[in-house]
């Protein structure tokens, strides 16, 4: 894996604020890595000192194994879920939103 790359990953993931999430394809195109698969997996090799529980999936559903565990970390910085769901609308980070999803007006 190219370095570089690997650190745009891990650095973008650490500018997600606290309150915010942001897509396994939102990290990816911030941080021009190949695919969310890539974020995915620096996130499980390297990610133990990130805020992981920051990123979601495109659903904004957690990944099975993480589920309760991150659910619970984003409830304690404020980000609530409806039946294990965030609400992307209203918690993505700002940075992350696509200038389409962020409107015209």
């Amino acid at each position: 894996m190219d370095e570089e790359i690997h650190e745009r990953v891990r650095d973008t993931i650490k500018s997600i604020p606290r309150g915010r999430v942001a897509t396994y394809g939102d990290i990816a195109d911030l941080a021009k890595a190949p695919s969310p698969r890539l974020v995915g997996r620096i996130l499980n090799e390297d990610g133990h000192d990130l805020p992981w529980q920051r990123v979601l999936k495109a659903d904004g559903t957690c990944a099975p194994h993480l589920r309760d565990t991150q659910l619970q970390l984003l409830h304690e910085e404020g980000v609530p879920n409806l039946d294990g769901k965030v609400n992307l609308r209203e918690y993505r980070w700002e940075d992350a939103r696509k200038e389409e999803e962020q409107g015209l007006w």
